[in-house]
């Protein structure tokens, strides 16, 4: 049995033991992890560049694209490293920053993503108010706060989770650093209790978020159908459904990841889960708003054909960001 102050390091669940099938996810991850930054990359440059998407919407959307980047940083490169060296260790400290950072992140996109639905809210249901309700201060303030709130959240839960004594052993039954499973690890009671009830504090301000986008999303379904013209009617979903779409793949993996049966837990389908949760929706939340979002598709275009327009003229320039 060792106690939380000898501990120097976690191990990690291991995606396979045959070599050439670590090699494999290796590189998966890295195919990943690549088209997840090149189209963040581009969304950043896209949203940074063009004075049409100098909007809320497209002011969120940055963040949103920081988030993702920081979700796939976080848990990516550690299983990459332990893949590619056959090896499962991460140090004490290590292992903290990951938890911390995971928390921070996904719980910042949850706020963003909850804001974002405020904004279409706003912006179909009451046009007129737009620009007041959602001016640059507003917005500026509301990042801030979702950044905060997931700040906030992330330094309670790895304060709490390690300061307790962990007499269980060092192995997580996870490819990453979660902190369900570093309490499996845990022999206190009451930093145990504390915990669940930090837990229900938190999962009661996400409910209260998950009430607020249903909410808003009848209104918005409601309006649009009211609307005459179909053409309008097409516009107005269009810019609703990449957000709507994003939503649902965060939340689906999310509650499916922490809310299953115990019944059909196993190793594998949490390795699979976790994956689904933690890697699959900042990886593919680029692609759904590049897809569904016309001003963006146009922005994207433009961004690419001048830089290999200025490539062909100038082959050693740098790459022209048009504005």
């Amino acid at each position: 049995m060792s106690n939380s102050s000898s501990l120097t390091q976690f191990l990690l669940l291991a995606f396979a033991d045959r070599r050439e099938l670590q090699l494999l996810h290796f590189c998966l991850f890295l195919a990943i992890s690549l088209a997840a930054l090149l189209a963040s990359g581009l969304i950043l440059s896209a949203v940074a560049c063009d004075h049409h998407l100098h909007t809320p919407m497209g002011f969120f959307l940055l963040y949103l694209s920081l988030t993702d980047l920081g979700s796939i940083c976080t848990t990516v490169p550690k299983a990459m490293h332990n893949s590619l060296w056959d090896t499962t260790t991460i140090s004490y400290t290590g292992c903290a920053a990951q938890a911390f950072l995971l928390v921070f992140f996904l719980g910042a996109e949850y706020f963003l993503l909850t804001i974002m639905c405020y904004d279409r809210y706003v912006a179909i249901c009451k046009p007129l108010h737009y620009g007041t309700l959602l001016g640059s201060r507003a917005c500026a303030h509301m990042a801030a706060a979702a950044w905060a709130a997931g700040f906030l959240i992330a330094l309670l839960h790895t304060a709490n989770t390690f300061s307790l004594p962990l007499c269980q052993g060092n192995a997580l039954g996870q490819f990453f650093c979660e902190i369900p499973h570093i309490l499996k690890l845990s022999c206190s009671h009451s930093g145990y209790l504390r915990e669940i009830g930090l837990m229900v504090v938190i999962a009661c301000l996400g409910f209260s978020c998950f009430i607020f986008i249903v909410f808003s999303y009848v209104q918005i379904f409601r309006a649009v159908l009211r609307i005459p013209s179909q053409q309008g009617q097409h516009k107005a979903f269009s810019t609703c459904l990449p957000h709507l779409a994003v939503v649902s793949l965060f939340l689906s993996t999310l509650f499916f990841a922490y809310l299953k049966p115990p019944s059909i837990s196993s190793p594998s389908l949490d390795l699979i889960v976790s994956v689904l949760y933690s890697v699959v929706p900042p990886a593919l939340n680029p692609f759904i708003y590049s897809l569904r979002n016309r001003e963006l598709k146009d922005a994207l275009r433009k961004l690419i054909t001048g830089c290999f327009s200025e490539a062909r003229n100038s082959p050693s320039s740098a790459c022209y960001l048009p504005h």
